[in-house]
């Protein structure tokens, strides 16, 4: 009598990220996050401020800085949200709060201040000051943080 056998079910692990991959996908959804936040950022004429960061009255070079920050912040975001799980409700959720810290400490207080000393000294008087721009601001910084984590979802292959 011959018998038949299953073969044993195998679940294969989800693949292990190498060193420093995190941070990899993380510039690149920043970059993609840079992206659309720039185009909001170039529809309001603000990014020769961005340009002023370096001394620049420029958009094309305020466009240039803003991509280099937002790779950098990317790529902390990819390392930070390394410990949460590859799904849409964390990642989205800390990358929500994540682009309302960058508008805290990078457009409320690093702008004005650095502002303050490459373009006009009077920016300094604005640190945490919130008028009808800085709300616009707000939402492109929460806009960036959402694209960069649904970048990253999708660049880790888990996008649902």
């Amino acid at each position: 009598m011959s018998a038949t056998t299953a073969a044993p079910t195998t679940t294969a692990a989800p693949p292990v990220a190498a060193p420093g991959s995190r941070v990899r996908q993380g510039a690149l959804a920043g970059l993609a996050g840079g992206v659309v936040f720039g185009l909001l950022m170039a529809g309001m004429g603000t990014l020769p401020l961005v340009g002023l960061l370096i001394g620049v009255d420029n958009a094309l070079v305020g466009f240039v800085v803003h991509l280099a920050i937002s790779a950098l912040a990317g790529s902390l975001f990819g390392s930070l949200s390394g410990r949460l799980p590859d799904a849409v409700v964390p990642v989205y959720g800390l990358s929500l709060l994540y682009g309302a810290a960058w508008w805290v400490v990078g457009a409320l207080v690093v702008m004005p201040l650095w502002l303050g000393v490459t373009a006009d000294p009077a920016m300094s008087g604005m640190v945490l000051v919130v008028g009808d721009a800085q709300w616009v601001s707000l939402f492109g910084h929460v806009f960036f943080g959402l694209a960069t984590g649904g970048t990253l979802l999708a660049l880790r292959g888990h996008a649902r």
